[in-house]
């Protein structure tokens, strides 16, 4: 049998066949690298720290009525001295206190409709002092108490105390680093438990920070911050997606 004869089979249809299924192969290796290259697993982690206010910012004052403006003045300039002089001597320093300007309403008469006549009846007065303090708990305590004044004859009007936290930019720092530790575990436990490990890391992004009540489950999209309780419970979340290897 001449050379010719040996590879007959081999003639150019033979060869693309041939061709086709190598390239084939080539092609489906290659395919397969790239899917699992672009594999990759997104994982939540948060951090949760208890924390204490330390700052209090609390306000009170008085009001007063009257037909006319001068009394109603009078009575503010009574009021206002007298707690003062209360909370001075309940320890709370002079520059921790804020007085505000008086807040002046107009009062008119109004028909039986609830029309506006413009008639004027009356004068309403108000005023508060304000009081800022790293002392959180003592300033609590004469919130609660400073009803006391209303014996002497002072209808003292109290708000809420409200509590701040002013190191939250530090903390806020540390609190996402221990959740993108906390991501990591719960990324590797994942992909460990199918036979596989992470690789770097994708994406990340930064969840909102929760600052809640104590033992509080509130949550909201755009963050909470609760300034109604001294302790506090801080969360810090991050998104993040490693690639799988």
């Amino acid at each position: 049998m001449n050379g010719e004869g040996r590879f007959w089979w081999f003639n150019p249809g033979t060869a693309i066949a041939i061709g086709l299924i190598i390239s084939s192969f080539i092609f489906g290796w290659f395919y397969s690298g790239a899917k699992k290259g672009d594999e990759a697993i997104t994982v939540t982690g948060s951090a949760k720290r208890r924390i204490a206010s330390d700052l209090v910012v609390w306000s009170s004052g008085v009001s007063a009525q009257s037909p006319q403006l001068s009394a109603a003045y009078e009575q503010l300039a009574r009021d206002i001295p007298r707690i003062k002089q209360y909370l001075l001597s309940k320890g709370i320093a002079e520059e921790q206190m804020t007085v505000s300007s008086i807040t002046t309403t107009t009062l008119k008469r109004r028909d039986s409709e609830y029309n506006d006549t413009g008639e004027i009846t009356g004068y309403s007065l108000s005023q508060q002092i304000e009081v800022r303090s790293n002392e959180v708990q003592k300033i609590a305590q004469i919130a609660r108490e400073a009803t006391e004044l209303i014996n002497q004859g002072i209808l003292i009007e109290s708000r809420a105390p409200q509590y701040y936290y002013t190191a939250i930019g530090d903390l806020k720092i540390e609190m996402l680093g221990e959740a993108a530790k906390d991501a990591k575990e719960r990324a590797e436990r994942i992909a460990s438990s199918t036979g596989n490990s992470i690789g770097s890391v994708r994406s990340a992004r930064m969840g909102v920070m929760q600052i809640t009540a104590a033992d509080s489950t509130d949550v909201s999209d755009y963050g909470v911050y609760d300034t109604s309780t001294i302790e506090k419970d801080m969360t810090a979340v991050v998104n993040i997606s490693f690639a799988v290897r």
